[in-house]
């Protein structure tokens, strides 16, 4: 059964406020969710598994504790997903990065995909999926699908902020992924934005319109 967690350290909760200000301008957004991710990415790993090794202090030889096996895989949805790599990678400098590029049709909400690059050995890593929004879920569920099928050892889905029905969507598509976002909203509009969400994250990250 899934783990899904949803993030209330204060830190990640004032940089939120400040995330979802109309006001917040291009450059402070990339750094807050920037932020944000390396947060929650620091309570995504809690669980990864660790191995003895020997090291010698400027005192002794002494046993103390690594990563054991491969490392991650950060996989961003495209293009909003891109903000929260850097994040990731201040606290796992050596995980390969993958990208998944999906778009959302206008008229049926669902997601289609464009661009599809994993790393090579995928399968003995754990992946991240990460994207800014879950909101109706289209995106995260195709997305964990194409990985899915190259057989890694687990997935995890690391979101800013969700509404109810994309968390609810997540969890029934893929009740295996453990979900970590920092806040879960009231619900969607009509046009499928989260409410009161912080409008498009990636027009948002990148200055576009």
């Amino acid at each position: 059964m899934s783990k899904i967690l949803i993030m209330d350290h204060p830190l990640i909760q004032h940089k939120l406020s400040i995330l979802r200000d109309v006001n917040t301008g291009s450059k402070e957004f990339r750094a807050l969710i920037s932020e944000i991710a390396t947060l929650i990415c620091y309570e995504a790993t809690r669980d990864l598994p660790l191995e003895d090794v020997e090291v010698e202090t400027p005192i002794c030889v002494t046993k103390t504790k690594v990563l054991a096996g491969k490392k991650l895989a950060v996989v961003p949805i495209l293009r909003a997903g891109l903000g929260m790599v850097d994040g990731m990678l201040a606290l796992v400098p050596s995980a390969r990065v993958g990208h998944i590029g999906l778009y959302r049709d206008p008229d049926t909400l669902m997601p289609v995909e464009y661009y599809c690059k994993l790393p090579a050995d995928i399968e003995e890593r754990e992946v991240f999926v990460v994207d800014p929004m879950l909101a109706t879920g289209g995106s995260a569920i195709d997305a964990i699908t194409q990985i899915k099928k190259r057989g890694p050892k687990h997935i995890k889905f690391l979101g800013i902020i969700a509404a109810p029905e994309g968390l609810e969507a997540l969890k029934k598509a893929h009740p295996d992924v453990d979900i970590f976002v920092a806040s879960l909203d009231e619900k969607l509009n009509d046009h499928g934005y989260i409410v009161p969400g912080l409008g498009d994250a990636g027009d948002r990250i990148f200055g576009t319109k």
